[in-house]
């Protein structure tokens, strides 16, 4: 048992000596070569530039539609005839549903010669009121019954037209949901109908930026649908209330929409312009090292031996279409490291190639 454990010693012994010489050949090797320059790096450079950038409030929202509304029955009946196509476009008071009326219409006319019975025997009864030929409880009937015959004839004509569903503005329709010689009950769903020139963009802004807002302010929308377009538009409403869940405060422009682009229930970015500024320094998002210390970007220098950078901390900004606004730390026209500063270190000389990669694209300046 002693000679095994012996053994176990000798070869443990054996094995951590030859790790801590290998070691120790290793920092020789590096120590001999320290002495050695550094080759330089291959970097691609960006100019530090100024931009006007026009400031704006962000904040997302949905569209809705100027009008809407689910076209429906007022009165039960089978459907004749349907003089509508889903997702046309119609204008205020074209018919879009016609129902059963043959039955209203027989009692239409019944109704129509009883009025004009009650209107003969009206007149008759006036004629006799002022002859003195008759009395005036015989001409007070003949008026009840000609009013009551004049109302009777308005209900039914009311009946009739609500038999007759018509468009209630202009629009565009949804998908149909009845078919011909359906019967309906009231209140059931013919179309959606609604109106999307011009169309509605609803969105919240917290409150503290209240101040900077106001009626027929200009914002800018973009949807996921057409990523490559801006629609403009202009503020037209701002809720007077503040949501104590949220302290935000709601607001609607509203937009232009001639080609009905935009439609109901889109997510919407919304961008409230404010007042310009003046110009700012921007740098290409690339050229940022980010850390929790500080951001920082590297600063290519002239010197005699050649191009060194040097690490500079940076106060960033807003970032906008790939550029970050610098409020500290560079000044225009110095030359920053757009792409390939993931290895250098302060002082390091370097070689400017503008058609470095980074994530298989090239860098422009």
């Amino acid at each position: 048992m002693a000679i095994r454990l012996f053994a176990v010693i000798i070869i443990l012994g054996l094995l951590f000596g030859g790790l801590f010489g290998v070691k120790y050949w290793q920092s020789r090797q590096t120590a001999g070569q320290g002495g050695m320059q550094q080759p330089p790096a291959t970097v691609a450079v960006a100019a530090v530039e100024p931009r006007d950038w026009q400031p704006y409030l962000e904040a997302v929202g949905s569209l809705v539609a100027t009008r809407e509304v689910s076209v429906s029955l007022e009165v039960a009946g089978q459907v004749r005839e349907i003089l509508f196509e889903s997702g046309a476009r119609v204008a205020a008071g074209d018919l879009l549903l016609q129902l059963d009326d043959s039955v209203d219409q027989a009692e239409l006319k019944g109704l129509e010669a009883e009025r004009r019975l009650a209107q003969l025997e009206f007149a008759r009864a006036e004629k006799l009121l002022t002859d003195k030929l008759a009395s005036q409880s015989n001409y007070d009937q003949a008026q009840a019954r000609l009013q009551n015959a004049n109302a009777s004839l308005d209900a039914k004509r009311a009946l009739v037209a609500k038999k007759a569903i018509r468009a209630p503005f202009s629009g565009v329709l949804g998908i149909r949901q009845v078919n011909i010689g359906q019967y309906l009950e009231p209140g059931a769903q013919i179309v959606s109908l609604q109106q999307l020139d011009p169309v509605y963009v609803d969105y919240a802004l917290p409150e503290r930026h209240l101040s900077l807002v106001s009626p027929d302010q200009e914002v800018r929308v973009r949807v996921k649908a057409f990523p490559a377009e801006t629609f403009g538009g202009r503020t037209s409403v701002i809720d007077p209330r503040v949501d104590r869940n949220t302290r935000s405060a709601r607001l609607r422009a509203t937009l232009a929409n001639p080609t009905l682009q935009l439609r109901p229930g889109m997510f919407a970015e919304v961008q409230t312009l404010l007042p310009g500024r003046d110009p700012v320094l921007t740098v290409p998002r690339t050229a940022i090292t980010y850390n929790p210390y500080g951001d920082a970007v590297f600063v290519v220098q002239e010197k005699d031996a050649g191009l060194f950078v040097e690490r500079r901390q940076v106060q960033t900004g807003s970032v906008r279409d790939g550029r970050v606004e610098i409020s500290a730390g560079l000044s225009p026209g110095e030359q920053v490291v757009s792409a390939g500063q993931l290895k250098l270190r302060n002082g390091q000389q370097v070689v400017v190639d503008d058609t470095v990669r980074l994530g298989g694209a090239a860098v422009a300046p």
